[in-house]
Parts: structure tokens; sequence; C-alpha cells
């Protein structure tokens, strides 16, 4: 079956309006978009690069009304008003936190923003906060797992807000890109009635509504946050090898309700043979030499190697699990990441074979794989290319849409209700 590009159309009579921080190249306006909900602004900087490729990206496709390259921590406020705040934020560095009297924070030069965005939901309190993070988060950081996530169900929910979370696999929802991201999404809330947790999280919730899951007789498990943030931050499941919170859950009320779900979704499946471009159309340095081949087939076969820790001095064997090669594409195609560009042989890079031989994806390919547009990241502000390995780069930063535009069309029934 060809491959048919869905295009990014503007909402003319939006049912409410979204402001997006973190933007990327824009797979959560796009996503939202298909669900009738306008963006009305957008920040989106990346520190320490000369060229904002995701920016210039980002206004070239959108325009600039609105838009805002800059850094976060200098936008006091959002100058228009909304109705969701959105924000794919940054997975990096929730290393530690430190405490001071009353007063925490996860440390890192990435892992602070959560207090930006935090700052922004106080400054405007919108109906809808609608994060997506790596599912790492929830047992973040090693020596207390699941601290990170636990500071910020008690930081937003003193704001007002009941809090779900689901960890979602793109693929068992029809994507074709096994994705693995945790989605959160708070909801305003002036008073708590007496809420079944296992209803919220299974049936009733915006995530549970968004993404159907099997029946399940479990009952969650209750975490108690009733202590203050500097509280959690400090002594939070301190000496446990394992985080309390699994694949879903909810916050209210000081406590979270957390359990595991599977996906229930009877739909269409693709596989990454279905967003495979014409062989014709492949550049020539995207087929690997034969030559290089062994090099490629070393770096995805199992390994251990013995490894020192550098605080400790203690050696460890570091091990890495075999890897396809070439990639199926018979299956939804594995997690593209940041380091998918360039023609060196790699351990993540995905390789398939085609009649002509093996060979890499091309980047139209990888933003299939993530549902944008063809050539979205072709083209920076002033209409010069953008590299291919930097738009391997974004891809590897970005969004799966169509599971954003599940949550959006659930969003926009609320909006109107």
């Amino acid at each position: 079956m060809k491959y048919i590009s869905k295009r990014y159309k503007e909402p003319t009579d939006p049912i409410g309006t979204v402001a997006e921080l973190f933007a990327g190249v824009g797979g959560f306006r796009i996503g939202l978009s298909r669900a009738n909900l306008k963006t009305v602004y957008s920040n989106q900087w990346e520190p320490g690069v000369k060229k904002q490729y995701a920016s210039e990206i980002y206004g070239r496709k959108f325009g600039l009304a609105g838009h805002s390259n800059s850094d976060i921590s200098g936008v006091q406020s959002i100058p228009v008003p909304f109705d969701i705040l959105v924000g794919g934020f940054p997975c990096q560095d929730y290393s530690v936190a430190k405490s001071s009297g009353k007063a925490s924070g996860l440390s890192g030069k990435k892992g602070v923003l959560w207090w930006e965005i935090l700052r922004l939901v106080n400054v405007h309190k919108p109906r809808f906060v609608f994060l997506e993070n790596v599912d790492r988060l929830l047992k973040s950081p090693s020596t207390q797992r699941g601290r990170d996530f636990a500071v910020m169900l008690k930081s937003l929910g003193e704001e007002g807000y009941l809090i779900e979370w689901r960890v979602i696999n793109a693929a068992e929802y029809g994507c074709s890109q096994r994705r693995i991201r945790v989605f959160i999404l708070a909801t305003k809330i002036s008073q708590i009635e007496k809420l079944d947790p296992k209803l919220l999280i299974t049936k009733k919730g915006v995530l549970a509504r968004a993404f159907p899951t099997l029946k399940s007789e479990a009952e969650p498990v209750t975490i108690d946050l009733s202590e203050e943030i500097a509280d959690i931050s400090d002594t939070f499941n301190k000496s446990k090898n394992r985080s309390p919170f699994l694949n879903a859950g909810v916050y209210f009320n000081d406590f979270a309700y957390t359990t595991n779900v599977n996906a229930d979704y009877r739909g269409s499946k693709k596989t990454l043979g279905s967003v495979l471009v014409n062989e014709d159309l492949v550049p020539g340095n995207y087929w690997i030499p034969a030559s290089d081949k062994e090099k490629w087939e070393k770096l995805k076969n199992a390994k251990s190697i013995e490894r020192t820790h550098k605080a400790s001095g203690k050696k460890y064997n570091y091990t890495e699990g075999k890897m396809s090669f070439p990639d199926s594409t018979n299956a939804p195609s594995r997690t593209i990441l940041t380091a998918e560009g360039g023609s060196s042989p790699s351990r993540f890079k995905h390789a398939i074979l085609g009649l002509r031989g093996l060979r890499r994806l091309v980047p139209i390919e990888l933003e299939r794989l993530n549902g944008f547009p063809d050539d979205w990241t072709a083209l920076d502000a002033s209409g010069t290319p953008v590299p291919d390995s930097k738009r391997a780069f974004l891809m590897g930063n970005a969004l799966v849409i169509p599971l954003v535009e599940r949550v959006g069309k659930v969003l926009a029934q609320d909006l109107k209700g």
C-alpha cells in the first residue's frame, strides 16, 4: 500500500487554545490541530547551540506569530489566554534533589526545567496540562527510585490538579514505531469529590479514554505523598531497588494510585515497511557498502565488557543484548534515537535490506515513523536545506503525532462539555 503523507492544516474554528513549551518542530501542535485545538503560543530554545534548527523549522512551518525563541526561564508569563499547556520537556539530568527548608528542586541543567513549567502553571492555572517524557522518569534517580516523579506529582497537585499518567508504546496503538513514552495529563479541579482511582485509570480519565485498556481485576497500589515536598525529596523510597510507580496511575488529595494496564487496540497496525520510500529515491550514500557489513554486525551483536566504576573503583560487566540485523520491515520499527544520523556503522541506527542491499533510513522515513508530513524538517528559516544528520536528530527528539491526536480529541470533547 502506498504511503500517503497527511498534511498540516491550521484549525479555522477551534474548540480550544494551546500554549506549547519545548515545542521542537511542532509535534504537539500538529497532533492537537487534528483535534481542532489551536496553538496560540509556542516556545522553543535549545541551549548551547549556534543555530536554532528546531525553532527555525517551527517558524517556517507555522509562522512567527506567538512564537518565542528564548530561554524559558526568561518567559515571565504567556502573553495570550489559553486552555491547555503542553510540552515534551527535556528528559536529561534527573540526578539529585536538594532541599533547603521547605524548598526543593531537581538538579541538572535540563532537569530544573520542571520548575519553569510549574511556575507558568502557577501564573496561568490552565484547565489542562499535557506533558510527555521518557518512561525512565518514573524510576529516576537510581538512588531513590521514583523520587523525581513523586516530587512532580506533589508539586503539580498543590496547584489544584488531578494528575493522570500512562506509559504508552506507540506500536500498541497501531503506529509504525515502538516508541515508549510516559504521558502526564493534569486537569484543574476546584473541588475533588469522592473518586474511584481504578475507574479513573481504566475508564474515565482523559488518558483512559484516549488509550483503551483490557479489563483488569488488580486493585491500584496506594502511595502516600502527604509529606512536604522537601521531605519527599529527601526520603522517598530510599534504599529500594524498584520504583513504586507502575505504568498507569492517578494522583489527587496527596495520594497516588498506580497499577499496570495493557493496551486494548483492535485497529490496523502499521509496520516499518509501510513508511518506506521507493528505492529509486534513496541517495547513494544511504546504501551500506559491503565492506562495512561486518562492522555493523559486530556492533549489533551481544557483548559483555568489563568496566570500572569511576566513583567506587569497582569493576563490573557492561552487557548489551543482540539486536536484529537487518531491521525487520514486517513489524514496527525500533525507537528512533538522536544518534540515527550519519553513515558510520552503529548499533543504534536502523539498517534494512532492500533489493539493492543494506541501507539506512532516509529523513522522510524517519518523519513518517513519527507521523510528520513528508519533508517537514527539510528547510530552515532561510530555505536552506537542513543537514540530514540534524533532521535525524530532530526526529529522535520528536513525538509520535497520532498519540497526541488521540489525547487531543478527548480534551476537545471535555472542553466542549
